[in-house]
């Protein structure tokens, strides 16, 4: 992974956990809000940013699919992933009290990870476009019966009293990101566990993807994460995203990754990175 970057550009406003995994990861570097993940990795193209965090799941609900389509097309190399937690708090206008307020407003998906607080405090919720950007309205709206929900920063950077801390009913929730530089990160071989990321599309003859899995198993490299996506607006045409847990130099993963050659018509290797530490 780079160490020493200046500027990450991210999707979202300020506050969003995006922009948290930013901060954890370089703490000194300038993140820069992006409306869209396009626009993120637009800006490390032009030479705006030097790295682009992008985020790829969540252990919740899953991947985040934008990304998965975005990232073989991205000119982008991933050079890192960061494991974020997803704290959520009830936030509100100064002077705000919990039992004044009658309505909460995030992102569609961190509302449903607060079921069982909104229901105890009979709190309306309210769909906003994100996290950081709904906590924004209800600054500037300055009703005490308007909260937000969103994560650890957002407080500070809107003026927002924090009312509630940590009130996910999730205590395990957390999204992985993927760091993204114009120059890939030619990972050393080392005692610490790489990961290796591609995408590929399988040949079209039978058992195809059964029989380009075989050299992973045979060969004893332990694949992580296999999934698959539709592109083209065709149910034919299916592509694969995996990680596996290697350098494309050790032997095992070399032969693993010449017989998954000889079953697909496309093959790309989009990263050679460190494993996160909260990785096992």
């Amino acid at each position: 992974m780079v160490r020493q970057v200046g500027k990450i550009a991210f999707q979202g406003e300020l506050g969003a956990y995006s922009h948290q995994a930013c901060v954890a990861v370089y703490p000194d570097g300038e993140p820069i809000a992006c409306k869209t993940f396009e626009s993120a990795i637009a800006t490390v193209n032009r030479g705006d940013a030097d790295v682009a965090m992008l985020p790829v799941e969540n252990s919740t609900y899953g991947r985040v699919a934008d990304v998965h389509y975005l990232l073989p097309e991205s000119g982008l190399h991933i050079i890192g992933e960061h494991f974020e937690r997803v704290h959520i708090n009830l936030l509100g206008v100064p002077g705000a009290k919990i039992e004044d307020m009658t309505s909460a407003k995030s992102h569609t998906v961190l509302l449903g990870q607060c079921r069982k607080f909104l229901k105890e405090h009979n709190l309306l919720p309210v769909t906003g476009a994100d996290t950081a950007g709904s906590a924004q309205e209800v600054a500037a709206a300055g009703d005490k019966s308007q909260g937000a929900l969103a994560g650890d920063l957002t407080a500070g950077i809107y003026g927002l009293d924090v009312l509630a801390q940590h009130i996910e009913d999730n205590q395990n929730n957390t999204t992985r990101f993927l760091i993204m530089s114009p120059e890939p990160a030619v990972a050393p071989q080392s005692d610490k566990e790489l990961i290796t990321t591609f995408v590929f599309r399988v040949r079209n003859i039978p058992a195809a993807l059964y029989k380009a899995m075989g050299g992973f198993a045979t060969n004893g490299v332990n694949m992580v994460k296999l999934e698959s996506y539709m592109i083209g607006g065709s149910f034919t045409a299916t592509q694969f995203y995996a990680d596996i847990v290697g350098h494309p130099d050790d032997a095992p993963v070399k032969r693993a990754m010449e017989e998954l050659a000889y079953f697909t018509d496309y093959l790309e290797v989009l990263g050679v990175y460190e494993a996160d530490k909260s990785r096992g």
